[in-house]
């Protein structure tokens, strides 16, 4: 990748990382609200698990699906037959996946009660018929979903990245809004349709921004480049379940453990949280690069891009989940045990952070591999990895759900997403070769680095024991060993001449001396 290419991505990162913490915290906040107000109990099992379904499920499938199938045809075609034609395209496309987002939001509305059945299956009685419920009032974000990240793949392919990072935002304001406002009156019932309203924004906040662009729907059931589309989306579809699929299948087990579901998901939340800032700010800057040199048949930059992402992506990515598993507890009591929330609300939910910060590595890897491939739509091998790491899941969640509880379960997750990410990597460094085994060195540098920090981190964290269990007491167990794992991280990057961090310096010297 060329240095100003580099520079620019690297800028360009920074605001969607800014942007997209700014979303990420107000998620964040969001799910505190829910958290004290409801706690583990049954209405927060039951409210979770309904919207998990249409939200993770369909969510994750149309925020990867659609845009990794998209993108690069709609690339192409502004590349080769210019912005006119490209639209077209993106016409018809909108068009065909607004009919099938509103096929699949009637189905799930009528048939709520055999869905929560199959996949919550140890709700009983009022716990089941509320789900159900809810389920009913938030399948429609399927539409949503579909429209919104049909726009959003238009508007991060004529450079417009920043508007739609603010997406979350916006959409996570009104839930809160709601808590604060009509919650007390209208309960979960009412947060079911601000989600609902929270989806609807994301579609509209974007609409001035197609303007700008000269851009107008026309709709269309037909074009020549849709074919180009289903032929990679159907692969992408599939091995883009990967992570909503074995999420769902955990939570289905989780059910099964009396506050399971809910502690599965706030850990979870967390965990998106402290990846998604990172990984996909990345993988939404990279991808519509690839992309592009994709389609002017440049495999040699492509190779390069993906490996210098791949090893500057680990260099913050393994320290982050090491320190993660060593402060999940009192990460825990500082966010959530206020209130109603218990101390075996944070044994659950602490336990599943720990262990799902193990797969952080494999999620940034598996993220980045398949943004890759399907850069250079092909889709197969992502599907393989799926395929893979879905099994995977789903027997080791079907031997440890009763041995190990929510914690075994977590551990579940982490080790399928790794096994899916092996089976990308593998590939990677055989068609590669020599770009692909050049950073080995490096990463296991930041692995011997992340060592020793973790170990200054539980040091830091037993130091911090006697600290106050007030609000400034929490903060400061978690405060002291983050800063102290990161200086002594940073310091052994510098002692064992990581080259990814001293390139990374190098570009920062060079941005300030611009």
């Amino acid at each position: 990748m060329r240095e100003e290419t580099r520079k620019k991505n690297i800028r360009t990162i920074g605001v969607m990382m800014a942007l997209t913490l700014l979303g990420k915290v107000l998620g964040l906040a969001r799910d505190l609200q829910l958290g004290h107000r409801l706690a583990t109990g049954m209405e927060a099992d039951a409210f979770l698990a309904a919207s998990r379904i249409p939200r993770n499920f369909f969510d994750a499938v149309f925020a990867s699906a659609i845009s990794a199938s998209f993108i690069p045809v709609f690339n192409m075609y502004l590349e080769k037959k210019g912005k006119e034609e490209a639209f077209r395209l993106s016409s018809a496309f909108i068009t065909v996946i607004s009919i099938a987002t509103l096929g699949f939001s009637a189905l799930g509305m009528a048939f709520s009660p055999q869905i929560t059945g199959f996949l919550a299956d140890g709700f009983e009685g009022e716990a089941a018929q509320l789900c159900s419920s809810l389920l009913r009032i938030l399948f429609p974000t399927v539409f949503f979903t579909g429209a919104a990240f049909s726009i959003l793949g238009i508007l991060q392919s004529l450079g417009g990245l920043n508007i739609p990072a603010l997406l979350r935002t916006a959409s996570t304001a009104v839930i809160i809004a709601y808590f604060f406002l009509l919650f007390g009156r209208f309960g979960v019932f009412g947060l079911a349709w601000a989600f609902l309203a929270g989806w609807a924004v994301q579609v509209l906040m974007q609409l001035p921004s197609l303007r700008r662009f000269g851009y107008s729907y026309r709709p269309s059931l037909r074009h020549e480049g849709l074919s180009a589309i289903w032929k990679l989306m159907l692969p992408v579809l599939v091995s883009t379940w990967m992570q909503p699929v074995n999420l769902t299948a955990a939570a289905k087990f989780a059910s099964r453990i009396e506050g399971g579901a809910s502690s599965l998901e706030y850990a979870n939340t967390l965990y998106t949280i402290v990846t998604g800032v990172f990984v996909l700010s990345i993988a939404n800057v990279i991808f519509p690069e690839l992309s592009r040199l994709s389609a002017h048949g440049d495999g040699a930059s492509i190779s390069e891009a993906a490996g210098q992402t791949l090893r500057e992506m680990l260099f913050i990515l393994i320290p982050m989940s090491a320190g993660l598993f060593a402060l999940a507890e009192p990460l825990i009591r500082l966010l959530y045990e206020w209130g109603d929330w218990a101390a075996d609300s944070t044994a659950l939910t602490s336990g599943a952070l720990a262990w799902l910060s193990l797969g952080m590595t494999g999620y940034g890897i598996q993220v980045i591999l398949s943004r890759l491939y399907y850069a250079m739509q092909e889709g197969s091998l992502p599907l393989v990895s799926g395929a893979v790491s879905v099994a995977v899941n789903i027997a080791l969640c079907a031997l440890l759900w009763s041995r190990a509880g929510i914690s075994g379960l977590a551990a579940s997750l982490a080790l399928s997403t790794a096994a899916g990410a092996a089976v990308l990597l593998i590939a990677y460094l055989r068609r590669f070769g020599g770009s692909g085994r050049s950073g080995a060195a490096d990463i296991i540098k930041m692995l011997a680095a992340a060592a020793v920090m973790m170990a200054a981190v539980i040091a830091c964290t037993g130091m911090t024991a006697g600290f106050s269990d007030g609000l400034a007491g929490r903060a400061l167990k978690v405060l002291v060993p983050t800063l102290a794992g990161a200086a002594v991280y940073f310091a052994c990057a510098l002692l064992l001449k990581i080259d990814t961090f001293r390139q990374l310096l190098g570009l920062f010297r060079k941005r300030k001396n611009d």
